[in-house]
């Protein structure tokens, strides 16, 4: 999901995240909105990527901590907002996510 995230391409989301995926944060069912919410932030932060500082796996689920670069908010001046993810996967698939950024909100 980040390597496609880091490259832009919207249409892996078809591939990775399952066709009733549940985004927790967003309140959303469904691959579009992960894809309007991807590329919202593409516009809004052209140098935007993500590196994932680090990543646990528990049976169907996933864990990830990452810093999301090219975006302002971050704890030191060249980092951005921390993200930690949990995700349920199914048949290779994201099926949920739940999770939290340091992302500012539109706004603040």
């Amino acid at each position: 999901m980040y390597t496609a995230f880091n490259a832009r391409d919207l249409t892996a989301l078809g591939a990775i995240l399952a066709e009733d995926f549940v985004s927790h944060p967003l309140g959303t069912t469904g691959v579009a909105p992960v894809s309007r919410a991807w590329s919202g932030l593409f516009a809004a932060y052209p140098e935007v990527r993500i590196a994932v500082e680090d990543m646990l796996v528990d049976g169907d689920k996933v864990a990830v901590r990452s810093v999301m670069h090219g975006v302002p908010g971050g704890a030191a001046p060249d980092t951005g907002p921390t993200m930690m993810e949990i995700f349920r996967v199914d048949g290779g698939r994201i099926t949920e996510l739940w999770g939290v950024s340091g992302l500012p909100r539109r706004g603040e």
